[in-house]
């Protein structure tokens, strides 16, 4: 299935919330070589992303990413992928193969800049309630994430320039969802980003899995 090869630079808009979680929850969901960060005793955090990439995107697709948990691992941190869906088979394919990302299909919803619903058949992921940016400025940020291919642990960079705002917001996530087990909750913040430029570059094998680690 063809894909573009890395790094893939997205276009369009994003909502970004963070959750302080407990770790006891998620432990099971991360590769046991990575060290879960502790914000408080026995805590992490960790966020949802959902996004929509159009017009001068390589792909053009929505996504939703969640982090259970914030990671580190031979002095780099980030967040761990444990859940991943998209509307573009063709961003499954280079998800899976470029950067080793268990992603999935899902249908996504967005309703008149409010709301956006989450859908896998008959099966609802998730919702969120979003307000409108009432004031904003333009950001670039920085981060990475932690993502394993067969028995390799990979890390990935990603740049981020962007109108950003803080907004308020409502996460529901029903007991059907394959991540409600996380116990995300209600988020602490929420960013809204719009005109939105994202770079994420091709992965690098940082180390080794004991295990190896796969999904389906």
């Amino acid at each position: 299935m063809p894909y573009p090869q890395a790094p893939w630079t997205l276009q369009g808009y994003a909502i970004v919330t963070g959750h302080v979680i407990n770790i006891d929850r998620v432990r099971h969901l991360i590769p046991s070589e990575l060290e879960i960060i502790s914000v408080f005793p026995g805590k992490t955090v960790g966020g949802v992303y959902l996004s929509y990439y159009g017009s001068g995107s390589v792909l053009e697709y929505s996504e939703l990413i969640v982090i259970p948990a914030a990671v580190g691992y031979q002095g780099k941190i980030g967040g761990w992928v444990s859940h991943i869906y998209v509307d573009n088979p063709d961003s499954v394919a280079g998800g899976r193969e470029v950067w080793g990302l268990p992603k999935e299909l899902a249908e996504f919803t967005w309703e008149r800049g409010e709301r956006v619903t989450v859908r896998q058949g008959n099966r609802t992921l998730c919702s969120l309630n979003y307000n409108q940016q009432t004031f904003a400025w333009r950001q670039w940020l920085g981060g990475s994430s932690f993502s394993a291919k067969d028995a390799n642990l990979l890390n990935f960079s990603a740049e981020l320039e962007s109108r950003i705002g803080f907004i308020g917001s409502k996460l529901e996530v029903p007991a059907e969802s394959p991540f409600s087990e996380i116990g995300l909750g209600q988020p602490f913040l929420t960013v809204r980003c719009e005109e939105m430029s994202l770079r994420v570059r091709a992965p690098e094998v940082v180390g080794q899995r004991a295990v190896e680690y796969s999904f389906r």
